[in-house]
C-alpha cells in the first residue's frame, strides 16, 4: 500500500519512508490497544512489527461511533469508571454536539492541564506563559469549555480558578442583557488578564461591549482564538479593542489540542507532543487534507485513528485550518469555498461583528450580518464572484444572529453540507 502522510514534523514521529509503521508510533498504537478493550474488539493486532498495510486496516474511529458505543466500552469495567471518578484520578466532560450527538469524554486528572502547557509550548507567543503564573479570561459556551463549565450563577471570586476566570454564566452573547455586559466587562478590568481565550464571535461582541463602555485593558498580552471556528472580520473587531498578538487554537474536548499558529498567517503546526496526525487527501483538491489523529500519552479514552471531521491546508509557511467539513462549500466543478475565500472577499470597508452566510436555493445565499452600519454595496457581487454559479447574494443586516444548539456559530451553509 502507499505510505501515508502526516502533518507531524520529522523529528516527531521519525521516517514514514519504508514498509514498516515508525517505532514511535507503533509503540503508542500498542500501548492504546493495552489501555482499552475497545481496540482489540474492533480489530485484532497482530504481535509481529507493525507494517503500513496492517495500519490501513485499522478501523478509522468515528464521534458517531463513540456516541453510540458509549464511552463506557473504553474501559473493561465500568466500575473502573465509577472509581476513578470518586478518588479523583478521571474528570469527565460533555462535547457540545456539533456533530453526531452529545459526547461523553472521560480523561485522567491533569491531563487537560497537561496537554494544554504542550500546546502552549509549540508557540512562541504562548510559550513565555509556561511554567508562570499568569491570569486569563475564558468567554465560550458554556457546555464548551474543557476543563470547568459553570453551570450555576457562581459569584465571580468562585469563578476564579488557578488564576482563570470563566466570564459567561449562559451562552448566546447576542441576548446578554447590558446588566451582563457590565459585569464582564467589570470582570475583566478586575482581573487584569495576561490573555484572553475565547470563541472568536463572542469575543468580536465583547470587544464590542468594552468599546461602548469607553474602558481599555491593557494588561493582555496574547489573544487565543478556540472553540470555534474564526473568520477575519472577528479577528480585526477583537484586534481594535485588544491589540495582542492573537493565537489560532485548534483541537476538540475529546482529542484534545491539535494544531497552533499565529492567527490568520497559515502557519499552524501539529502540536507533536499531544498527538499523530495523519492526512488523508480530500476530494482530489491540492494540498487539502482530512484529519486522522491519534492521540498521545492517554490514559482514559485514548483515540485511535480518528476521523474528526475536520479539513486543513497544507501551504508553505505550515497549515491553515478550515474547519469543520460541513463548513465547506464546493461549486459545481467541485472547487472548494471556505469561509477563508469569504473573508478575503468582503470589502475593506465592511465592518461587523458577525455574519453568517447561508445557501437558500441552488443559486441563491443569503448573506446575514451584524453590525453598526449597513454593509457597503459591492459585498454582494464580491461574494457572489467567489460562489460562483451565477449565485445571487442577498443581504440582511440583524441585530442577532442565532447560535447551534451547542452555543456555537457557523460562518458559512451549504446546501451541500
Amino acid at each position: 500500500m502507499s505510505v501515508p502522510k502526516f502533518a507531524n514534523s520529522s523529528t516527531a514521529i521519525g521516517s514514514v519512508a519504508d514498509d514498516r509503521v515508525p517505532p514511535v508510533l507503533e509503540d503508542e498504537i500498542r500501548r492504546i490497544y493495552e489501555r482499552s478493550p475497545l481496540y482489540g474488539a474492533r480489530f485484532a493486532l497482530h504481535t509481529e512489527a507493525l507494517k503500513w498495510g496492517c495500519y490501513a486496516e485499522i478501523p478509522q474511529l468515528t464521534k458517531k461511533e463513540i456516541v453510540e458505543r458509549g464511552h463506557e466500552s473504553f474501559f473493561a469495567d465500568y466500575t473502573e469508571i465509577e472509581r476513578g471518578l470518586e478518588d479523583s484520578r478521571f474528570e469527565y466532560e460533555s462535547t457540545s454536539g456539533t456533530t453526531s450527538g452529545p459526547m461523553t469524554v472521560i480523561m485522567e486528572d491533569g491531563w487537560w492541564d497537561e496537554q494544554t502547557a504542550r500546546a502552549y509550548e509549540a508557540s512562541p507567543i504562548l510559550r513565555p506563559f509556561v511554567g508562570k503564573a499568569y491570569r486569563k479570561c475564558i468567554l465560550a459556551p458554556v457546555g464548551c469549555s474543557s476543563n470547568l463549565c459553570p453551570y450555576e450563577d457562581h459569584p465571580f471570586p468562585n469563578r476564579y480558578l488557578d488564576g482563570t476566570v470563566y466570564l459567561n454564566l449562559t451562552s448566546d452573547p447576542f441576548i446578554f442583557r447590558e446588566a451582563e455586559w457590565d459585569r464582564i466587562v467589570v470582570e475583566l478590568q478586575a482581573v487584569k488578564p495576561d490573555i484572553i481565550e475565547g470563541e472568536p464571535i463572542y469575543l468580536s461582541l465583547l470587544a464590542r461591549e468594552v468599546a461602548r463602555r469607553q474602558v481599555t485593558v491593557p494588561s493582555v498580552k496574547a489573544v487565543i482564538l478556540t472553540y470555534g471556528k474564526a473568520g477575519l472580520q472577528h479577528s480585526r473587531r477583537i484586534a481594535a479593542v485588544f491589540p495582542a498578538p492573537q493565537v489560532d487554537l485548534y483541537g476538540s474536548t475529546e482529542a484534545g489540542y491539535l494544531f497552533v499558529g499565529d492567527a490568520f498567517q497559515d502557519n499552524s503546526q501539529v502540536i507533536d507532543a499531544n498527538a499523530f496526525v495523519e492526512l488523508v487527501p480530500y476530494r482530489n483538491l491540492d494540498d487539502t487534507f482530512q484529519i486522522i489523529v491519534t492521540t498521545r500519552g492517554r490514559e482514559a479514552m485514548p483515540l485511535l485513528r480518528y476521523h474528526t471531521g475536520d479539513i486543513v491546508q497544507r501551504h508553505d509557511s505550515g497549515f491553515r485550518v478550515l474547519g469543520r467539513e460541513a463548513g465547506l462549500h464546493f461549486r459545481q466543478d467541485g472547487s472548494l469555498v471556505s469561509p477563508a475565500d469569504i473573508d478575503e472577499a468582503m470589502p475593506e470597508d465592511c465592518i461587523c461583528w458577525h455574519y453568517f452566510l447561508v445557501q437558500t436555493k441552488a443559486d441563491r445565499w443569503d448573506f446575514h450580518y451584524v453590525a453598526d452600519h449597513t454593509a457597503p454595496e459591492s459585498i454582494t457581487a464580491s461574494i457572489a464572484q467567489v460562489l460562483g454559479d451565477d449565485a445571487r447574494v442577498i443581504p440582511f443586516r440583524r441585530r442577532h444572529i442565532p447560535s447551534a444548539a451547542s452555543g456555537k456559530f457557523a460562518l458559512l451553509k451549504s446546501l451541500n453540507a
